[in-house]
């Protein structure tokens, strides 16, 4: 009998991983980045106080290695290599599967590229002391600002069609369904994202504060 059936198929399992970094922790920090990152929807000061509190986290270094740095690197990193090894068929099987498989693999490639490239910008460069004015100086170009709009709309459908994949293969929607019910939440997610990131955009793009009423006078 062969001595390798009980051995561990160690894709499948890079696969179970990737799938899980996709949600926890990488979808839990967009969600959150997004959360932050609104109350610029109150004001410029309300921004720059949520901001100045996060650099004051208990082992802040840590946390942003262990659970964002890293699972990003892994989760991107792989997700980079299975695009350039997986095959799409859309062009002789144009089915919705299909083309979700290629938006989502190309959506993953642009995020990537610009989660990294804004933390780097907006984190290393500054020491995480990015402040209102810092963000919505560099949103005055309009090329950096449809950058922007790019990765927050690639960002926001990755995650919502992740959210998808995950809840279908981890067995969470087992049943046709659930499986329907899963991709609404994940087009919810997905749109939610987008129209909360735009908003943030404008924001800054335009001083505007519509939620400035919040603020207790």
């Amino acid at each position: 009998m062969s001595q390798t059936v009980s051995q561990p198929d160690s894709s499948y399992l890079l696969r179970k991983l990737h799938s899980l970094t996709g949600i926890i922790p990488v979808g839990a920090f967009l969600a959150e980045h997004f959360w932050s990152n609104s109350s610029a929807l109150v004001s410029a000061d309300k921004y720059n106080q949520v901001s100045a509190e996060l650099q004051t986290i208990p082992f802040r270094l840590f946390v942003e290695w262990a659970f964002i740095f890293l699972p990003i690197l892994f989760h991107g990193g792989y997700g980079v290599w299975i695009w350039l090894r997986g095959k799409s068929n859309v062009s002789q099987y144009p089915w919705v599967k299909n083309w979700l498989y290629t938006a989502q693999r190309w959506t993953g490639l642009v995020a990537f590229a610009y989660i990294g490239w804004h933390l780097y910008t907006e984190r290393w460069l500054t020491h995480g002391k990015s402040t209102y004015a810092n963000v919505a100086d560099d949103l005055q170009n309009s090329w950096y600002l449809a950058f922007f709009a790019v990765g927050i709309l690639a960002s926001s459908f990755h995650l919502g069609v992740g959210i998808w994949n995950f809840l279908c293969k981890w067995g969470l929607a087992a049943t046709a369904r659930a499986q329907r019910a899963a991709g609404q939440f994940g087009v919810l997610v997905g749109l939610s994202f987008s129209v909360i990131g735009i908003l943030i955009l404008i924001s800054f793009r335009y001083d505007w504060h519509p939620f400035a009423s919040y603020i207790n006078k």
